[in-house]
């Protein structure tokens, strides 16, 4: 029964009150005390005795004007008294001598006369708006509204003060439940955010609130005031918490936002150390890299040319071994060949005579040499020279 752990009934004493003493609210519905029905046809009648035509002695001029008199009568009656319309956006409850009898869809339906049916008709999808922390003008809702110190101030969890001004929108969900479970909704759902948004505030600290935890903020809120909502059986459906305001306290603002301004220095000066220090890195290993990898390089190029030369004078001795002398004139060719092959060359030969000076082109050798070609380097060599005989130096291999 919707008048559970009440006393007087549900009317108290038959007062005409709800199961509070003030009824059901009524959003949209038809009134809880209807007109009285005998009063009506009697004011009726006296209203139609003087329209009326009449003959002598006060009867009516014809029997038929009396019939449509009282079908009229009887449809008007039928209609107030007998049927009731709930609009598209509501949803009728109807109550039988104060207890829930049914539900009524969308439409025109039909019902017993006050007082043994009641219909009470919520508007089940509008969705109801609440501010917490100001006061909206109602000539001007865009404007930003008054503040209610109140309401928005509240202490955070590392004993900071923070001024919050936020909205719950909230829809019924449960028509009976609403009518019947809460006295006032509007300031029930009010105070369970309220209470909602002091619990989260109270364990955050103010710094994630004034920047980057607000959307956390808000899903935290509206979950825990419809777990209250439900808890109370208020048929209440929250659809979204937004803030609309989170700041320090009028009185301390200008502190804060310097120091706001001086974290976003720091970190702007973090972030540019970090960028340099990105640039600079990699490229000092880079470096690094190739240098190792250029020593890498010589090493080996250095042991390949060792080992090679090494292999050349082994692969050589074999040949000495295997003939002294022809391994030693290609030795003496192959030297003269390096040492004089980008060099200019007078050759004198020993059988030319020795009565005679030679000529020397002293002008000519006097010039830096100039490399010649390795063909040439062949011609120049010495004809008469004997394979095992000393250089026209004098000296031997």
């Amino acid at each position: 029964m919707p008048w559970n752990n009440q006393t007087g009934g549900p009317w108290k004493g038959g007062n005409g009150g709800g199961p509070w003493g003030q009824g059901p609210r009524n959003t949209g519905g038809g009134p809880p005390n209807p007109p009285d029905l005998e009063q009506l046809l009697r004011r009726g009648q006296d209203r139609l005795k003087k329209v009326l035509p009449t003959r002598g002695g006060g009867r009516p001029a014809n029997p038929l004007v009396w019939a449509a008199v009282a079908f009229v009568v009887l449809a008007f009656v039928g209609y107030n008294f007998f049927t009731f319309r709930v609009d598209p956006d509501e949803l009728g409850i109807v109550l039988r001598f104060g207890g829930i009898n049914r539900q009524a869809q969308p439409g025109l339906s039909f019902r017993l006369p006050y007082p043994i049916e009641t219909v009470y008709t919520p508007k089940v999808t509008r969705v109801t708006p609440i501010t917490i922390g100001q006061v909206q003008d109602e000539r001007n809702p865009s404007a930003n509204g008054r503040g209610i110190p109140q309401e928005s101030l509240m202490l955070t969890g590392d004993e900071n003060i923070v001024d919050i001004d936020f909205s719950v929108f909230w829809v019924i969900n449960d028509a009976t439940k609403y009518l019947f479970n809460m006295e006032d909704p509007a300031t029930t759902v009010k105070a369970v955010a309220e209470s909602a948004m002091r619990q989260i505030v109270g364990h955050s600290d103010i710094q994630p609130l004034l920047t980057q935890a607000r959307t956390i903020t808000e899903s935290q809120v509206q979950a825990l005031a419809q777990k209250t909502l439900d808890q109370y059986g208020a048929g209440v459906q929250i659809n979204q918490v937004q803030l609309l305001k989170v700041d320090p306290p009028n009185e301390v603002i200008a502190s804060f936002r310097d120091v706001q301004a001086a974290q976003a220095d720091q970190v702007r000066a973090q972030n540019q150390a970090q960028s340099y220090a990105n640039g600079v890195i990699p490229a000092a290993r880079g470096r690094a890299s190739q240098i190792i990898a250029g020593a890498n390089a010589y090493r080996d190029q250095v042991i390949a040319e060792a080992q090679g030369q090494a292999d050349r004078f082994t692969k050589v001795y074999q040949a000495y071994k295997a003939a002294p002398d022809v391994t030693r004139q290609r030795l003496y060719l192959e030297t003269l060949e390096q040492v004089l092959g980008g060099m200019d060359k007078v050759i004198i030969d020993d059988q030319a005579g020795t009565g005679v000076v030679p000529y020397l082109p002293l002008n000519d050798l006097v010039k830096s040499p100039t490399p010649a070609p390795a063909a040439n380097a062949a011609a120049n060599r010495p004809a008469a020279a004997s394979p095992a005989g000393p250089s026209p130096a004098g000296q031997r291999p």
